[in-house]
């Protein structure tokens, strides 16, 4: 059976395109709340986990070890958009840990944001791996490796013991046996598994009951800016309800934590658009019955968007079927 319509696009008041997609929302013992489509069939969460890839840095000490704030744990499960503050706040993590951005294995891009990118050019500067927008999430990784007195060389392979670490946690918190999963790689090279939608969502109910990941939860929920960026949806959607944990995955993923309900929920727009994925996850996450009524019309306007033109004329929308 096909996976159900998640959204639709319209213009000139009939569908123009359709997204489909499949989510799950479960509790911390797996059970199911809520789900549609095919949500056993294993998919890559890609950035969506990097709460999970930080939970060594927590729980190793390392991120004591060298007085990461609130804001560095933020941005150590962030996709950032290269915004100034994104930049100082990885070069301060790299300071602590004594190392300097050629120890960095991401790879270097030109900001999300374009203001960044137009500023860099303007100053006839070129793109760093700092701008990476996984630049936090291996900033982490580097301290972990140092922490652990291991070579940061080649952290980024699945032999490392930096990703066999990661590894080993992801596998516990979300009961996968990654050894038989399909293994790539992702954008800033580190591996990345593929796990079913609802061992995801188990893993990020999980992800609240322990005090690593209530402190990595904190985080970000408290620098939402540090998640994401300015105008992006993760942040938006975070700062409107502050009791929510989110964050996007590429490829159309959104996973996340809602702590004081004890839920973790996965969802995967199937043709990979993250503006199917937006408006979806809206639509689910208000139909439960664990917000106040602000929360709810809070997330109720997440689930429509404007399309313009560039005359800024609105020639129809994209909104939700969920």
């Amino acid at each position: 059976m096909p996976n159900p319509i998640i959204a639709e696009v319209t213009r000139g008041g009939i569908v123009e395109s359709r997204h489909t997609g499949a989510f799950a929302i479960t509790n911390a013992d797996g059970k199911l709340v809520a789900s549609a489509g095919d949500i056993a069939t294993p998919i890559f969460p890609r950035s969506a986990i990097k709460a999970f890839q930080c939970l060594p840095v927590i729980e190793s000490g390392a991120a004591d070890r060298f007085g990461f704030s609130e804001e560095e744990i933020a941005l150590c499960c962030s996709s950032h958009e290269g915004e100034p503050d994104h930049v100082r706040v990885a070069r301060a993590m790299l300071a602590k840990i004594g190392l300097d951005e050629t120890c960095y294995e991401c790879g270097a891009h030109y900001p999300t944001s374009r203001r960044a990118t137009f500023q860099l050019v303007r100053d006839g500067k070129e793109c760093q791996q700092v701008h990476n927008n996984c630049s936090g999430k291996h900033a982490g990784m580097l301290a972990l490796a140092r922490h652990l007195g291991i070579e940061s060389k080649n952290y980024v392979t699945p032999t490392h013991p930096v990703q066999q670490a990661i590894a080993k946690k992801m596998g516990e918190i979300c009961d996968v046996d990654l050894s038989a999963a399909a293994r790539g790689i992702d954008g800033c090279s580190v591996p990345t598994w593929a796990m079913p939608l609802t061992n995801t969502a188990m893993g990020f109910a999980r992800l609240a009951q322990s005090e690593a990941g209530r402190r990595i939860i904190a985080a970000a929920r408290a620098h939402p800016l540090m998640i994401a960026g300015t105008k992006r949806f993760d942040t938006k959607i975070m700062t409107a309800v502050p009791r929510l944990f989110i964050k996007v995955g590429a490829e159309g993923v959104f996973c996340g934590s809602i702590a004081h309900a004890g839920l973790g929920f996965a969802l995967k727009c199937d043709d990979g658009a993250v503006r199917g994925a937006e408006v979806g996850i809206a639509g689910v996450l208000a139909k439960l019955e664990v917000w106040t009524p602000d929360e709810i019309a809070s997330l109720n306007s997440f689930q429509t968007e404007t399309n313009r033109n560039w005359n800024k004329i609105e020639v129809g929308e994209i909104h939700t079927t969920l």
